[in-house]
């Protein structure tokens, strides 16, 4: 099933996430009130609405209770980036993620209601647009243009099973590096650890392969 994101303020950083999540199979809302922008932008999502995001009337009438993911990225605008989040939230979307430029705007966001923050600086668009496009991707590392290290929940099914029964090698053509329990260490694998519901798993993939994974 297709995730429905909204990307709300294209700028640099909200332009690259719109296209890659477009690319990668969302269906994308994006959110801007520079109209000729928007208009550019319109074959690079699925829906692309002038809007000052602002003003909270305009804010509400893009029926955000509608997104899997809300991501504010006004970076440089408080104001409406905090509007944004509370009518979010207030609308019952599940993940609303935020662009910070401080450590004081990322304390701010976080007092408002974002689920998520992200850092442009150290975060490009296509590796948030990957991390969101899979609940189980908790972080992303692109080595080199076909290999990719991530940080992953497990698959349901992998649940309750030790590595050496799973055999992800043979069944997904992944590499598991590490693992870890929620809130421990990381620690090399053993094919004997088992597999719950609170593991972390650091894998090695191929880019081909990382689509069936997201699955």
């Amino acid at each position: 099933m297709k995730k429905s994101i909204a990307v709300l303020g294209l700028g640099k950083y909200g332009k690259s996430l719109a296209a890659n999540l477009y690319r990668l199979g969302a269906d994308v809302l994006a959110v801007d009130k520079n109209e000729e922008l928007i208009q550019d932008f319109s074959d690079k999502c699925t829906s692309a609405v002038c809007a000052n995001l602002a003003n909270e009337e305009e804010v509400n009438a893009l029926g955000l209770k509608n997104m899997d993911i809300v991501v504010v990225s006004m970076g440089d605008d408080l104001a409406a980036s905090i509007l944004s989040i509370s009518v979010a939230k207030e609308q019952g979307v599940p993940l609303v993620v935020a662009k910070t430029s401080s450590d004081r705007t990322t304390s701010i966001l976080k007092k408002v209601g974002a689920d998520r923050i992200v850092d442009p600086e150290g975060d490009g668009g296509i590796r948030s647009a990957r991390i969101l496009m899979s609940s189980r991707f908790q972080d992303y590392y692109e080595l080199d243009a076909n290999m990719f290290m991530i940080e992953m929940m497990p698959r349901d099914e992998w649940i309750g099973k030790s590595l050496i029964e799973l055999d992800l090698r043979n069944s997904y053509n992944i590499n598991v590096v590490a693992i870890k329990e929620r809130g421990e260490l990381w620690h090399f694998a053993s094919p004997k650890s088992v597999i719950t519901k609170h593991t972390i798993l650091l894998i090695v993939i191929e880019k081909e392969q990382i689509k069936g994974l997201q699955k």
